[in-house]
This record gives structure tokens, sequence and C-alpha cells, in this order.
């Protein structure tokens, strides 16, 4: 739980103090927003659960777009920059934001972890924020869409437990799908179904990053679509044309 914050709880923090917190953190996301906006890049807050499969699934993502797209990373952790690390040596120009009390990233976090990270020149930013399936759902980044990896490993009843973080969900990518033969005791179809009764617009893909399996459909069906309705001109002008 947050010291600076409280992560709702009335009895570390006042109300009044946590809107005032929420406020200035919507200020920030607009801004943020608006220079994503400005220079037509994609950016995705990836959340999900410690373990999930979100750094695994951004390699993934990177060999897929390989000489295709310029992505770069945020990943967001308490301590060290491992993730970072991961997504670099994956070729995705990548940075850490260490929050060490905070469970979550905030716009401001974002905001300065920019200032470290060549970013103009990329077509997607991913922002990988901190394990937790609480509060990354509450603060927004100024990201165009959240997406949720959500392990089988974790069970079928996740998003019923945590309806908030689904609900605040545009993707869920049910991860790890290669272990399903290990675990008869989950069904994908009850994970399907759970998503259904606390999203919106329930839109799943199940991917596996070790096998590969799905990943080709999460880049170049759901990514594609987001970058279309995001940055149609920028689309229109890069979409055929590979970089170099």
């Amino acid at each position: 739980m947050c010291d600076s914050c409280g992560c709702g709880d009335t009895n570390l923090v006042p109300v009044e103090v946590q809107q005032r917190i929420l406020s200035d953190n919507e200020r920030t996301a607009a801004h943020n927003r608006h220079h994503f906006v400005e220079r037509s890049l994609l950016a995705i807050n990836v959340m999900g659960s410690p373990g999930a499969g979100k750094t695994a699934i951004l390699e993934a993502t990177a060999r897929t777009l390989i000489g295709r797209r310029l992505i770069g990373a945020l990943a967001g952790d308490l301590a060290t920059d491992h993730d970072a690390q991961r997504l670099q040596a994956a070729g995705i120009r990548a940075a850490s934001i260490t929050t060490g009390s905070a469970c979550h990233l905030d716009a401001a976090m974002v905001h300065h972890a920019l200032h470290e990270l060549r970013w103009n020149d990329l077509d997607y930013l991913f922002i990988e924020n901190v394990g937790n399936l609480v509060c990354p759902a509450v603060y927004d980044l100024g990201q165009a869409a959240n997406v949720v990896v959500l392990s089988v490993t974790e069970g079928e009843d996740k998003p019923l437990k945590y309806p908030v973080m689904f609900h605040k969900a545009d993707l869920v990518l049910i991860s790890k799908i290669d272990l399903l033969p290990h675990l008869p005791e989950i069904r994908i179809e009850r994970i399907i179904e759970n998503l259904g009764r606390v999203m919106p617009d329930p839109r799943c893909i199940a991917v596996s990053a070790r096998t590969g399996e799905g990943i080709e459909e999460w880049v170049n069906c759901w990514l594609h679509d987001q970058e279309i309705a995001v940055a149609p001109a920028h689309y229109a002008e890069t979409g055929g044309r590979f970089h170099v």
C-alpha cells in the first residue's frame, strides 16, 4: 500500500487529500496524452499481477514487430531495473521507473521517465505498470488503452475478485496458455465467462509468450487496429513501410 495516497484507505489519507492527488494526476495525464497524440504515438498501459507474464509478452511483441515498428517501454517496479534490462535485451528502447513504496505508476512518474527515454520517434510506447490488480486501475497515465495480462495460473475467478481492474480494461491477454495441459482444474472458457461479467466490452486474446500462440493476433490485429484509431494519418504514412 502506498504511503503517499493510501490507496483509498481514508484512515491513512483523508478523502480530500486523495481527491487532490487524483485531480493533480488527471492534469498530468492530460499533459502526457497531449504529447502522445501530438506525436502520433500509441501508448498502452500494461497491467497485471506480479508474474502474470507482462514482460515476457512485451519481449514476444518485440520479436514480432522487429523491422516493422519502433517500440519503447517504461517498466515500473518497486525495486530493481530487471524488467527494463530484459526489455532492452529484446531490442526495446526501455527505461525503468522505480517506485519505492508506491504500488502503482502515476502520470507524474511517467512524465518524468519520458525525460530519460528517447521516445519522439517511437510508434508504440508500452507502460508496464507495477504488478498489482488494484491501484494501477485508478491512475490515468495518459495512455490510449489499458491492457491487462491475466495468467491461467492465477485461477478462473480473478476478474470477479478484482472487478475494477477488468472493468477498466480495453483488452485482456490471457497468458501462459501453454501451461493449461498441466492445470486440469483450469478451464479457459470459465475465465472468458467471468471476464464477460465485469468488462463492459469483453475482449480477450489467449496467448503464450513461450510458444508464440496468439501473439500474431495481439500484434497484427488488436495493436494494428489501435494504431489506426489513434493515429490514422501516421498509420497511412508508415503502414506499408518498414523502419530501418
